[in-house]
């Protein structure tokens, strides 16, 4: 038996409206905000008395989604700074695919997101470069030339 697909990527976030602001500026698509909690939480994340608030973001393509997650109680815990440097052990980025680099990273500076290193051009193939949004989240920008 293999996988079917990969269903969404989970991101814990303090401030819930900035994340949301910036993955819509992004270009994905808010598909619902609830609040979860109680048994079946709490046996999913192996912590007791859950409470927290949740938001779906999809991509245009339908195929992809974030989930944005804001915990109530327990509450969230940070493992450090929150502008590690990119090769920190562990889940460091999502990347999209995007049709206009410089374009979208202007549009994503307007909610506070800074280049990580620089715009680079991988040989006449593609331009990539990470930014940095809010929480630290790290998000790779891939631009294909031809």
């Amino acid at each position: 038996m293999t996988i079917q697909r990969m269903d969404n990527v989970g991101i814990v976030v303090e401030d819930m409206d900035a994340a949301i602001a910036f993955f819509v500026e992004l270009g994905m698509e808010l598909e619902g905000q609830a609040e979860v909690g109680g048994l079946v939480a709490d046996q999913c994340t192996g912590l007791d008395g859950v409470r927290c608030g949740i938001a779906m973001l999809r991509t245009p393509d339908r195929h992809s989604r974030i989930e944005l997650a804001k915990y109530y109680s327990p509450a969230a815990i940070s493992p450090g700074p929150r502008k590690q440097p990119h090769n920190v052990l562990g889940t460091h980025r999502v990347m999209f695919a995007v049709d206009d680099i410089e374009g979208t990273v202007a549009r994503l500076r307007t909610h506070g997101a800074e280049l990580v290193g620089e715009l680079a051009q991988y040989e006449d193939s593609y331009r990539l470069c990470y930014v940095r949004g809010p929480e630290g989240i790290i998000v790779g920008l891939a631009e294909q030339l031809n």
